[in-house]
């Protein structure tokens, strides 16, 4: 057994079984574990130094501008600001204690501890004296006032270390105005200057409401969002990539080279494999990038090009033939989980059976079938009889199919398999066909950091805490220039209504943060739109093995960024 170590004179595994409820009590550390938690995290420039905020225009809305300024009246159209160095003195209070609540909301994405080590450490730094309270259990832990004091001991086993176990997460949504409620009792109770929220698009436009709820009652609690998500679609001008995405696909590239290496080993498999990203594909762009597989399907270019399953189907079975002439008979198939939420026909089916489910009794004899357009019910009865029964489940809270179990990979093996027979016995097609399905999903979402999302994660976590500190509320903390060295990146706040639209749900006008979907257009799909062709007959397969933390490639940054950022050529 590896021996543990000393943390300020005690035990490192007793230390830890101080911690959490539920946390790391239990927990031993590899190695590289334990090298992390002291890993050096740098800042950018103008963090170590006196620095002034400066506020930029009057900031509008993503879309409806009107309705968001009914449903924000206390917040539209405040600016976004930035931090910029001054030859002055720290312009903010040193001297004043501050009691700041951060809270983990939504999904696990690899980094978020070390975005609350930055709150932390800025106010020891900066705010002698302050406390920091963690939350448990997501939101609910605010409604329900569960919380712990976070400490230097508490916090330094999870620096630079995945999961959100530290406080653990929630999918709880402050919502209903008892919810409000219980949230501004608790603000009052533990005395709160400020609040963190770290989490997704979801997450963010719940933070916004609270902190229109807080102003609006004249509580002096101000509320800071981070942008949180593997999927990647939490970003814009101001906030260039949610945390979590350059860890996730890096994990998730390292298992696609792996494949490729087996399918060329082998000789015999074709291996579809389904990624994380249920309403935009960017996993399986930044993967594709990455790993150069034969086939990838981008949901928004099936979307864009009204592609019904047929047409996605005919792509995969044209590309296998024309490899089986060449002697190729494996290959590696890329797929977005929420594929099937792209085709405009599926989408379809999905709207009439939502309807259907929320209001009739699902006969065994199938007679609730005949309420489906005849359209759909073709395409249900199409459907693999597994994919059917996935289809039937009971809806996630937000009313949506749950992508991620329907196996859509399996699915499309067995379309695959069904159109290669019709053309074995055509003569167009005279190969052996084998699938092997896969999905990567939950073991990108709590491994250990990058680099590149240890150091942004921390530099969220200091800037949320210098807006805090500043008095500011309603904005996200954004952290931009990433392609340049740490110390060049600059820091700042983007208002969070800036980055909204209405949508109408249940009856009534919601407000929404708009996630950011691939872009056609844009540089990264650009890329792969120009080499895929190569990819698909020819086996440019890169496996860019495991996360690095030193040495070669431990500091590259995700093709998708840098691609955006244009720093590398589309």
């Amino acid at each position: 057994m590896a021996p543990s170590f000393v943390i300020n004179g005690g035990d490192f595994a007793a230390a830890i079984g101080k911690t959490s409820s539920g946390g790391r009590a239990s927990s031993v550390y590899s190695e590289v574990q334990t090298s992390r938690i002291d890993y050096a995290l740098p800042l950018p420039s103008v963090l170590t130094g006196p620095f002034k905020i400066v506020d930029g225009p009057a900031s509008s809305a993503a879309g409806n501008p009107d309705g968001i300024a009914s449903l924000f009246p206390n917040l539209f159209g405040q600016p976004s600001t930035m931090l910029v160095p001054t030859d002055g003195e720290h312009a903010l209070d040193s001297g004043r204690k501050l009691k700041i609540g951060v809270v983990l909301s939504g999904g696990q994405a690899p980094g978020g501890h070390n975005v609350i080590s930055g709150i932390f450490d800025y106010l020891q730094a900066h705010a002698k004296g302050s406390t920091v309270y963690g939350f448990r259990g997501g939101p609910a832990g605010i409604m329900k006032c569960k919380y712990v004091e976070l400490t230097p001991d508490y916090i330094r086993p999870y620096r630079n270390q995945g999961g959100f176990d530290m406080i653990c997460s929630g999918r709880d949504k402050i919502e209903t105005p008892e919810q409000f409620k219980q949230a501004e009792e608790t603000a009052v109770k533990l005395d709160l200057d400020g609040l963190v929220v770290i989490g997704g698009d979801d997450s963010n436009t719940n933070a916004c409401l609270l902190a229109e709820n807080f102003r609006s009652k004249n509580l002096k609690a101000r509320v800071i969002g981070c942008p949180k998500t593997i999927d990647g679609d939490l970003k814009c001008k101001e906030v260039p990539t949610s945390f979590g995405f350059d860890t996730a696909c890096k994990i998730y590239a390292e298992m696609i080279g792996n494949v490729m290496i087996d399918a060329r080993s082998t000789g015999k498999y074709y291996h579809f494999v389904r990624l994380m990203g249920r309403a935009a594909s960017h996993i399986t762009l930044e993967c594709a990038l990455q790993t150069h597989p034969n086939i990838t399907i981008i949901g928004e270019e099936v979307a864009a090009k009204k592609l019904t399953l047929k047409n996605v189907t005919d792509y995969m079975v044209d590309v296998i033939s024309k490899r089986s002439e060449l002697g190729y008979n494996y290959g590696v198939i890329l797929i977005p989980e929420g594929l099937i939420d792209f085709i405009p026909e599926v989408q379809q089916l999905i709207a009439e059976l939502n309807e259907i489910l929320a209001h009739d009794v699902v006969d065994e004899a199938g007679l609730w079938k005949k309420k489906l357009a005849e359209q759909s019910l073709q395409l249900f009865e199409f459907l693999p009889q597994a994919i059917q029964e996935q289809l039937m489940l009971e809806r996630d809270p937000h009313g949506n199919v749950q992508v991620a179990k329907i196996e859509t990979e399996k699915m499309l093996i067995q379309m695959v398999e069904t159109e290669l027979e019709k053309r074995k016995l055509e003569g167009s097609y005279k190969g052996q066909f084998k699938g092997q399905s896969h999905f990567f999903g939950y073991e990108g979402r709590c491994g250990l950091p990058t680099n590149f999302d240890s150091m942004y994660c921390y530099a969220l976590g200091y800037a949320a805490a210098v807006l805090l500190h500043s008095g500011k509320t309603g904005l996200i903390s954004s952290v931009g220039n990433l392609g340049a060295p740490v110390s060049e990146w600059t820091v700042g706040g983007t208002a969070l209504t800036s980055l909204m639209d209405v949508e109408r749900r249940h009856g009534k006008n919601k407000p929404v943060i708009k996630k950011a979907m691939v872009e056609l257009e844009g540089a990264p799909f650009q890329k792969f739109a120009s080499m895929r062709e190569e990819w698909a007959l020819k086996n440019r397969y890169i496996s860019p093995g495991p996360i690095q933390f030193m040495g070669p490639g431990s500091d590259d940054v995700n093709h998708t960024l840098l691609l955006e950022l244009g720093l590398v050529a589309a």
